[in-house]
């Protein structure tokens, strides 16, 4: 069994515990389901285009920040002049949580990612009342078919949909009626490799009226400034920022020298 469908596999033990606690009806009822979202998809083609991540640790590198709090980092990369912030929620693999969630919302005056592996309409629910602006579905976990029902679901909420593939097959057999973006995880998900090829090579596959996102591996401004040039808008940059001793000075620095590129 590889890593993904261990996370998989407890995801669905741990939403099952979750409704016995607190009930999705309980959530449907939350004044916070009225709350008005920020939208990443105009934010990251207005601003800088990052997409600054909140991530304690991972699978593949283990502890990257246990040190930082999630306000110090958010109120710092919004400082920064990021176009919006992602924020893991899963404990057992990233170190995440709810909480996190709900206080960078208290926070931020810009779009907020619930990072999330998404496998049932319960979790879409919890990302609106918990304050995100758009959620994170993986091809790679859900069907065709699921993806568009989540899609829909997310947009009944006013929520986005950022869909992540990996690879052309998972883009070829998407739904994306439904999708506001698509991100391109450069990280093999099997090896942990990761090559900014993928997002090259899968540019040309993206619908035009989706934005398009690059993920995973983007440590310099000059990447970026490749990767403008096959269409992405938008790029998400977790370990670069989160590896230092301020992320969010990390990130000030990193989109000065972008925008110096420019």
């Amino acid at each position: 069994m590889d890593i993904l469908e261990k996370i998989v596999r407890d995801k669905r033990d741990e939403v099952s515990s979750k409704k016995k606690v607190l009930p999705l009806s309980y959530l449907v009822t939350s004044p916070l389901m009225q709350r008005a979202s920020y939208s990443m998809a105009k934010a990251v083609q207005q601003g800088s285009g990052i997409i600054a991540e909140f991530k304690r640790r991972s699978p593949s590198r283990q502890v990257i920040n246990q040190s930082d709090s999630v306000i110090d980092v958010i109120r710092g990369y919004q400082s920064a002049g990021v176009s919006g912030i992602s924020v893991l929620t899963d404990t057992k693999y990233f170190g995440g949580s709810l909480d996190d969630l709900i206080q960078a919302r208290a926070h931020l005056e810009i779009p907020l990612l619930r990072k999330e592996f998404i496998i049932d309409p319960y979790q879409i629910y919890e990302a609106k009342v918990f304050g995100a602006d758009l959620i994170l579905l993986i091809a790679a976990v859900l069907s065709p078919e699921e993806i568009s029902l989540f899609s829909q679901l997310a947009h009944q909420l006013d929520l986005e949909v950022l869909l992540e593939v990996h690879n052309e097959d998972e883009l070829k057999q998407s739904d994306l009626e439904h999708v506001d973006l698509v991100g391109v995880n450069n990280r093999n998900l099997k090896t942990f490799e990761v090559n900014l090829e993928t997002s090259k090579d899968l540019a040309p596959l993206i619908p035009d009226d989706k934005v398009k996102i690059s993920e995973s591996g983007i440590s310099s401004p000059e990447a970026i400034h490749i990767l403008k040039g096959f269409g992405y808008k938008g790029f998400l940059i977790g370990e670069n920022f989160m590896k230092t001793e301020a992320p969010g000075a990390s990130a000030k620095q990193f989109i000065a020298a972008l925008r110096d590129e420019n």
